[in-house]
């Protein structure tokens, strides 16, 4: 089977379940991963013929996919800030949102020297080993609650050739830091149980529920935690930062206020979502 027509039965098994775009894009991934192409080898190639081991192994991928597995659990690897990162069930899968943290951090803070941060539950690293790859004056820890996801967050700092010191923490018990950071940046679980009905199948069936969800009586917790710990080990005007849910900028904002955090800014995403914040201490 030639490649081109492989590709058209690809996209429309998967148009059920997923628009066309997003199905085009699933193909140009399994391409590179199962081929090693990109777009541009696709277009001089696209008669080229598929052997059956190929078709096999694309069918698996098909497969999958149709069940709705993330593809990036499919092939155990994404790209977020221009990394290549693993990633598996014990992690959540990087979003564009964070890209946008990210970037805000480092354009920031690109100027400073010998500045600590503290990213609180890391998951796949990719917060820490972003600002790690992009800030090198900065000395970066990390932390999370869960080992399986450390484990993966250590294999991408060896392939990203960065450092971050790793340790293993529920920060909900936590009352004590080794040292005081210049920067501490979160994107905690922050969807309500209410929401659950807007998360896509592919979140929801497969993503760890642990750094998704929190209970709808109390949703600002893990932000008031790390609130309250950023008031003792933020250095004088260091800075806050947070990835938030969408529906509570103002609550978050107004947590910072009556935690006596200043110059409070929040932002918004790409798609115009209230996604991020700024406090200094």
């Amino acid at each position: 089977m030639k490649l081109k027509i492989y590709r058209t039965h690809f996209i429309e098994k998967l148009t059920p379940l997923y628009d066309s775009m997003e199905a085009a894009q699933f193909f140009v991934i399994a391409l590179e991963n199962l081929k090693g192409w990109q777009r541009v080898d696709f277009a001089m190639n696209p008669d080229y013929e598929l052997t059956p081991d190929e078709i096999e192994k694309w069918d698996e991928v098909l497969a999958q996919l149709i069940t709705q597995k993330p593809i990036q659990y499919i092939f155990g690897n994404t790209h977020f800030y221009g990394l290549d990162l693993q990633v598996n069930e014990n992690t959540l899968i990087p979003r564009p949102e964070t890209e946008e943290l990210v970037d805000w951090i480092v354009n920031e803070n690109s100027d400073k020297k010998d500045i600590s941060i503290l990213d609180i539950g890391t998951g796949s690293g990719c917060i820490a080993i972003a600002l790690a790859k992009n800030l090198p004056n900065a000395t970066v820890h990390a932390i999370d609650v869960s080992g399986e996801a450390l484990a993966v967050a250590k294999e991408n700092t060896i392939n990203n050739s960065v450092t971050v010191t790793f340790w293993q923490q529920d920060i909900l018990t936590t009352t004590s830091l080794p040292q005081q950071f210049d920067i501490i940046v979160s994107n905690p679980p922050y969807v309500r149980n209410l929401e659950k009905h807007e998360i896509k199948s592919n979140v929801l069936d497969y993503e760890p529920h642990l750094a998704l969800f929190v209970q709808d009586n109390d949703p600002l917790l893990f932000y008031k935690k790390i609130a309250l710990l950023a008031q003792k080990y933020l250095t004088n005007n260091g800075i806050l930062y947070f990835e938030i849910n969408q529906y509570l900028g103002a609550e978050t904002t107004q947590m910072l206020q009556d935690y006596n955090f200043k110059n409070i800014e929040l932002r918004k995403d790409i798609y115009g979502n209230n996604r991020m914040v700024k406090a200094t201490l």
